[in-house]
């Protein structure tokens, strides 16, 4: 943890070994977070929802965002103990994340599932908050695009193992004698890997990467005392939301529409690809299993270019800057999206898989590195945590209102909802070019400081 007064500029700068420490934990959450992605939609097909039900099925994903990551943010802002300021929430997620992963794939009935993921993405969510945060407490502002992209890269890695995962295991063992299952038992196993991966690898980066204490611990502890007890913290919660940066607001736009088209392509490209371009009738076929591993292995590809270009992004946004470097690449995945009307070769979807790859890494890490240079130092946790509700906003709109238009409008057809994802995401690539973070910067840095010597 930093002392909640200390110069950035002070914080010690980092070697990759450090860098690659503190953000090997994203592996293991992204790899449960990718299963949870790969697979939710084809879980709730194979136990009989319809397309229409998915999105309200689904809504249990972003509520849970909303509802836990503005509260762990403004927690962990405001916890020290033995394990430090972050790690206790990385360490509580990834072990009832593993549990959930272990649970999620043996449900037996279409509501069972959808009260698994609740579980499951809530505590993904208890693991993920707090490592943006982490990122910005110890990384010196001058390495935090690299810090960021680190981070991108392990996430890209972890969700190619994870998206090929089934496909591989279908093809290394004979799973023929587990006979008739509802559920494939290679996504099973893939569950259960996932569970090991997501707490082995949050336990490396707990154990690896200490965090710095208060300087005056005394004084931290008074300010926690003073603001204590619940209604305090939801109207702190309040009061951030009202008083957020300038940079945050204009940012807060370009999440909203980015995620807006992730989502739709999350709950649709697996079916799209078994249904429209694999041409199966019925989720029981093999055609349809078969469409839906494919689907993992064209979401391996654009996570394996989320994974390779990360780190030359962070340093092209060094030279052209952030808003520029995350528009053009908002535009590639928004094309590639609305691209694929035009394919109907499952071999040729590689291809926008590879633009959507560059959007991707982009998403994971430009907006947040542009968002830290604009953030108090001691409200870095309850921010991000704030800034990260405008990814499920998004995402409950789609929850809420998609499967009404994919009934009324797009025939049920999966390939439209995904490229209704493409347009929203070239609305965010526009977007993206009128974020300021010049004068807005200099200006809420001047007013948190403020606020930050009143308070101590």
């Amino acid at each position: 943890m930093l002392d909640l007064n200390r110069d950035k500029s002070k914080k010690t700068e980092l070697s990759v070994f450090q860098l690659l420490n503190m953000s090997v934990g994203f592996f293991g959450i992204q790899f449960g977070w990718a299963l949870q992605m790969s697979n939710t939609s084809a879980i709730y097909e194979y136990l009989g929802a319809s397309p229409e039900q998915i999105p309200i099925l689904w809504l249990a994903a972003p509520l849970s965002g909303l509802i836990a990551q503005p509260i762990i943010g403004y927690m962990s802002d405001r916890t020290w103990n033995w394990l430090g300021r972050r790690r206790p929430y990385f360490l509580a997620g990834a072990i009832l994340s593993s549990i959930a992963l272990i649970l999620m794939p043996n449900s037996s009935s279409l509501w069972m599932a959808a009260g698994l993921l609740w579980l499951l993405d809530t505590s993904i969510n208890i693991s993920m908050e707090p490592f943006r945060a982490f990122v910005a407490d110890i990384v010196p502002e001058k390495q935090r695009t690299v810090g960021f992209a680190m981070q991108s890269l392990f996430i890209g890695l972890g969700a190619v193992v994870a998206a090929l995962m089934p496909w591989l295991l279908d093809r290394l063992f004979d799973f023929s004698a587990q006979g008739h299952q509802t559920i494939p038992f290679p996504v099973k196993l893939s569950f259960y890997v996932g569970a090991a991966a997501f707490l082995g690898t949050v336990l490396w980066t707990v154990l690896s990467t200490p965090e710095i204490p208060p300087k005056n611990l005394k004084a931290f502890e008074r300010r926690i005392e003073k603001t204590g007890g619940f209604s305090n913290g939801f109207k702190a919660i309040l009061g951030l939301f009202k008083n957020m940066p300038e940079t945050m607001k204009q940012l807060a736009g370009v999440q909203f529409f980015s995620w807006l088209g992730m989502f739709c392509m999350f709950l649709y490209f697996p079916p799209a690809v078994a249904h429209n371009i694999f041409g199966a009738a019925r989720e029981s076929s093999a055609l349809y299993a078969e469409g839906i591993e494919w689907a993992g292995v064209c979401i391996a590809v654009y996570n394996a270019v989320c994974f390779l270009v990360s780190w030359p992004i962070a340093r092209i946004a060094n030279r052209l800057g952030c808003q520029l470097t995350h528009a053009f690449c908002l535009f590639v995945g928004g094309a590639s999206l609305i691209s694929l009307l035009f394919i109907d070769n499952h071999i040729w979807l590689i291809l926008p898989m590879a633009g959507f790859g560059i959007a991707w890494a982009s998403i994971l890490s430009m907006p947040y590195a542009m968002l830290a240079k604009a953030l108090p130092v001691n409200k870095m946790g309850s921010y991000m945590g704030i800034f990260n509700a405008f990814i499920v906003m998004p995402q409950i709109c789609v929850a809420l209102g998609l499967g009404w238009i994919m009934h009324h409008f797009l025939h049920n057809d999966s390939l439209l909802a995904v490229v209704l994802g493409g347009g929203a995401m070239i609305i965010s690539a526009f977007w993206a070019l009128g974020v300021n973070l010049d004068v807005a910067q200099q200006e809420d840095q001047q007013t948190f400081g403020k606020q930050l010597t009143a308070e101590v």
